[in-house]
């Protein structure tokens, strides 16, 4: 089973242009009321769905936008272009051993991972950033970075098809825009704050390969999987973001790194022999209002509420101020 949330049902509901944002309003309450309090919004909106005659899930034919796409839903077609392709990564799963790699699809209402697992990585070594792909009974599932559409032996995944064309493409993912002090755990949400603090990095050596740690033994790197290697470098990076409803610790992983401070990895390296060259970073982030879409996850150590960032854009000014008058 897959979760439409509420805001996406409403919007549905409402561009049916059967029912007003006000009718609806009123509609819901009165239904949760008839009930007991015993029904979510979420419930009271299909339940006025069903009266009205709306279909809420679509056809297993029907070709998905991707911020129609939910957790949970199986035989998924959806189109969009290519914006990133990753590494092919192998791994090792008991006495199994596989190869998984992902592409970053896009269209004009977001974008998200298409994951390729063991033999269906032969289609993606065939695939291009700016290619238009169509896929055609994927899977979706959520990780820490969000919803993916995963290829399994029943999808198949069409290159540059007839008859397609994406020409714009949103990049950030899809989230609904929460204040801080409303998250709650395991939520995917878009936040933005002001970076109010910011922590040094922390690094690990990669295998360049499968980017998994390496042990180092005087002097020399070895990958559990890949034998003696010359590392990578893997860091990530600690901030505090505050909205003016409360503060949260976020966390950036190396590509999120790259994109809050406009680095790459050779930067990090010279910074990694010089750890005080980090200080102009941090005075450069400090007071900047940024962007973050990712997952809010509790820290059980520290008994806090973190938030692990997937994609991060430094806040334009005017896109806000469009924001605030819609």
């Amino acid at each position: 089973m897959f979760k439409v949330p509420y805001a996406q049902l409403r919007e549905k509901l409402i561009a049916s242009g059967k029912i007003t944002p006000r009718e609806l309003d009123d509609k819901i309450k009165a239904k949760i009321n008839d009930l007991s309090g015993l029904i979510s919004e979420e419930g009271a909106a299909h339940i006025i769905a069903n009266e009205l005659g709306i279909q809420i899930a679509q056809s297993n034919d029907e070709r998905l936008k991707v911020k129609e796409i939910m957790p949970g839903m199986r035989n998924v077609n959806l189109a969009g272009k290519i914006v990133r392709k990753y590494d092919v990564r192998e791994f090792t799963k008991g006495e199994t051993k596989g190869k998984v790699a992902s592409i970053l699809l896009g269209d004009e209402t977001g974008s998200l991972r298409i994951v390729f697992w063991n033999d269906q990585v032969n289609i993606f070594d065939g695939l291009a950033e700016g290619d238009i792909v169509l896929v055609k009974e994927g899977y979706v599932k959520e990780s820490a970075a969000g919803k993916e559409v995963h290829i399994g032996d029943r999808a198949s995944v069409e290159v540059n098809p007839q008859g397609i064309e994406i020409s714009n493409v949103r990049t950030t993912p899809t989230a609904q825009r929460k204040t801080i002090a409303k998250i709650e755990p395991d939520e995917q949400c878009e936040l933005f704050g002001t970076v109010v603090q910011i922590f040094d990095p922390r690094y690990w050596n990669t295998c360049p390969t499968c980017n998994k740690k390496v042990v180092e033994t005087n002097g020399t790197y070895t990958c559990n999987e890949h034998a003696q290697v010359t590392p990578g470098i893997g860091y990530v990076m600690n901030a505090v973001i505050d909205d003016g409803t409360g503060n949260i610790r976020c966390v950036f992983w190396k590509q999120q790194t790259n994109s809050l401070t406009q680095r790459q990895e050779p930067d990090y390296a010279k910074i990694r022999e010089n750890p005080s060259t980090i200080e102009e970073i941090k005075t450069e982030l400090l007071g900047e209002q940024i962007k973050l879409v990712g997952k809010v996850q509790k820290n059980e150590m520290f008994a806090r509420l973190e938030f692990n960032v997937s994609s991060v854009e430094r806040a334009r000014p005017e896109d806000e101020l469009k924001r605030l008058e819609k």
